[in-house]
C-alpha cells in the first residue's frame, strides 16, 4: 500500500469528517491532503440530489497529512445521505476525534447535522469541532447562529470555514488537535 513504508513508526491520529449530504466533506478531505485522496463517489440517484451536485460519496473519502516525522493524520470522510449510515459506525471505530460540516447557506440541513452529531456521541464520545462552510456564500449563517441552531454547549467549537481554502481547512484541523489533546492531558 502507498502509505505503508512513509508512515512506518510514525503516530496515526484517525480523524472523522462527517455531516450532512453535500457540506463540503470531500472537498474538505481533497484541500488538505498530501495523497491523491481516495474517493468511492457515484452519481447521484434522485432529482433533488442532482439539483445540488452530480456525484455523492457512497463509502468515504481518505485523505493523509503528516504532521511531523512522529505523527500522521488519517482523514476519513463520512456518506452524508442516511442511506449509508452503516458506513458511520464503520469509520467511526479508533477514531480520536471527530469534525462535523454544515452547509452555511443550507439551514434545511441542519436538523441532519444535529442527527450526525448526536449519532458520534452516543457511540464515540470523542473530541469534535464543527465547522460552518461556505462562510464565503451570501446568506450564510454565523457560526454563532449555527451554534444555537444545533443547541450546541458553548464549549463546542463552531469554526467558519471555507472548505476549498487550505488555511481555513488548517485551522479547523488545529483546533480538533487542540481539544484532542486536552483529553489526552487530562488523563
Amino acid at each position: 500500500m502507498f502509505l505503508k513504508d512513509k508512515d512506518k513508526g510514525k503516530k496515526a491520529i484517525k480523524i472523522v469528517v462527517a455531516g450532512p449530504y453535500a457540506a463540503g466533506k470531500t472537498q474538505f478531505i481533497n484541500t488538505i491532503s498530501e495523497i491523491e485522496t481516495v474517493q468511492t463517489e457515484a452519481k447521484t440517484t434522485t432529482e433533488d440530489e442532482r439539483k445540488v451536485k452530480h456525484h455523492t460519496t457512497v463509502a468515504m473519502d481518505f485523505g493523509r497529512i503528516a504532521i511531523d516525522d512522529k505523527h500522521v493524520l488519517y482523514l476519513f470522510g463520512t456518506p452524508g445521505q442516511s442511506r449509508f449510515d452503516f458506513m458511520w459506525d464503520i469509520l467511526g471505530k479508533g477514531m480520536v476525534g471527530l469534525i462535523v460540516l454544515v452547509d452555511s447557506t443550507d439551514p434545511s440541513t441542519f436538523h441532519e447535522a444535529r442527527k450526525i452529531i448526536n449519532y458520534f456521541e452516543t457511540r464515540y464520545p470523542v473530541p469534535y469541532v464543527v465547522g460552518a462552510n461556505k462562510q464565503d456564500l451570501k446568506g450564510a449563517w454565523s457560526p454563532e447562529d449555527i451554534r444555537i441552531s444545533l443547541d450546541l454547549d458553548e464549549d463546542v467549537k463552531v469554526l467558519p470555514l471555507v472548505a476549498k481554502d487550505k488555511n481555513a481547512v488548517k485551522k479547523v484541523l488545529l483546533e480538533l488537535l487542540k481539544e484532542i489533546n486536552k483529553v489526552l492531558e487530562g488523563q
